[in-house]
């Protein structure tokens, strides 16, 4: 006798998720998207300087959400930024359903899968800070970076902060002591000085000013603490040589990309010493294989989203879209190849995508 599998809940299946959300966001596109930008800056937003010239025009190379983004470079700082920059209501738009949402558990499977490299982030701490005893991870998600730096500094207590419910998630699931949502500017004075490590991987690029969670680090840091900062680098040879399909401009969710001479200027400038500078170290080699998967992604028929007007794809549609993924796959595998044997050339050629610095409070 066969025992009846129960129903599953509509709520799980993602073509009736997908269907469920569509009328939301077409009632978003109706107004069209404009209205989801700051008026474009004369100015940059960095040195204030007005030597602004266009680096890249690009769209949503990963959602498909609707839009056209433009980043724009400081001639004489180097400053990479988003002109227009989204307003509230534009990242609302675009971050909705990525990190939460219909891409909860795909991202989280990625971010879950990275425990190498969130340990070999976390171990750059450890010349400066052996043994802290409370450490906020800023942007933090989903907690995974958190769970892998435990196996470095077991007696550590980890808090996270973050705008996604993904935190209060990785509260629940024991990744985090606390999972504090919100901006840290905000959250900022109520944490001062209770910390002896602040992590910032991946994270101030996705910012409205970088300037602003600078100091906040600095507030919730108590004196003699660590700051850790991870960013891509927008001086990466890779950013010239793959244009669009280089993954960290990551439009439209990157706002700011700062050379690290900025960065470095700005942290001795509030009270930090920058003790370290890492290049190769912070490299991830994925930009080859992005930059294939991106391209293929953009050319074939896309899978369903409910930001797409219409219909659903049909049978012809996906059989389509794997036919061509299929064969592109040699590419890919070639591409991954490449990416794994020059990242140890990455950091001496300046092809290295992102930069680490670590920097203790000093006043």
């Amino acid at each position: 006798m066969t025992t009846a599998q129960p129903e599953q809940d509509p709520a799980e299946r993602p073509a009736e998720r997908i269907a469920a959300l569509r009328p939301g966001y077409q009632a978003d596109l109706a107004q069209g998207t404009d209205r989801f930008f700051h008026p474009r800056r004369a100015h940059c937003p960095w040195c204030d300087s007005t030597a602004l010239r266009t680096r890249l025009r690009t769209s949503d190379l990963l959602q498909h959400k609707p839009g056209r983004f433009t980043l724009d470079r400081c001639e004489d700082c180097g400053h990479t930024f988003q002109n227009p920059q989204l307003n509230f209501e534009g990242l609302e738009f675009y971050y909705r359903d990525f990190y939460d949402g219909l891409g909860e558990q795909r991202l989280g499977r990625t971010f879950a899968a990275r425990g190498t490299l969130h340990r070999r982030q976390a171990r750059s701490v450890l010349p400066h800070s052996a043994s802290p005893k409370r450490w906020l991870d800023v942007g933090t998600g989903h907690g995974h970076f958190c769970v892998a730096a435990r196996d470095l500094f077991p007696d550590t207590v980890f808090d996270g902060v973050d705008l996604s419910e993904g935190v209060e998630l990785a509260e629940r699931e024991g990744r985090l002591e606390r999972g504090l949502r919100g901006l840290l500017p905000e959250l900022a004075p109520g944490l001062a000085g209770q910390y002896d490590v602040v992590s910032m991987l991946h994270y101030l690029e996705h910012t409205t000013d970088p300037a602003r969670e600078l100091t906040a680090a600095h507030q919730v840091l108590r004196p003699g603490g660590v700051l850790l900062i991870e960013v891509p680098d927008p001086r990466s040879r890779y950013a010239r040589l793959l244009g669009r399909w280089w993954l960290p401009w990551l439009q439209p969710q990157h706002l700011h990309l700062a050379p690290a001479a900025n960065l470095r200027r700005r942290l001795e400038a509030i009270g930090f010493t920058v003790l370290d500078e890492q290049r190769g170290e912070a490299h991830d080699p994925v930009d080859l294989l992005a930059a294939v998967w991106l391209f293929l992604d953009h050319l074939a028929p896309h899978e369903d989203a409910p930001w797409h007007p219409g219909e659903p794809p049909g049978r012809l549609q996906r059989a389509s879209r794997a036919a061509m993924l299929l064969a592109g796959a040699p590419l890919l595998i070639t591409a991954a190849l490449l990416d794994r044997l020059l990242a140890p050339l990455a950091g001496r050629t300046g092809h290295s995508n992102a930069y680490r610095l670590l920097a203790r409070r000093t006043r």
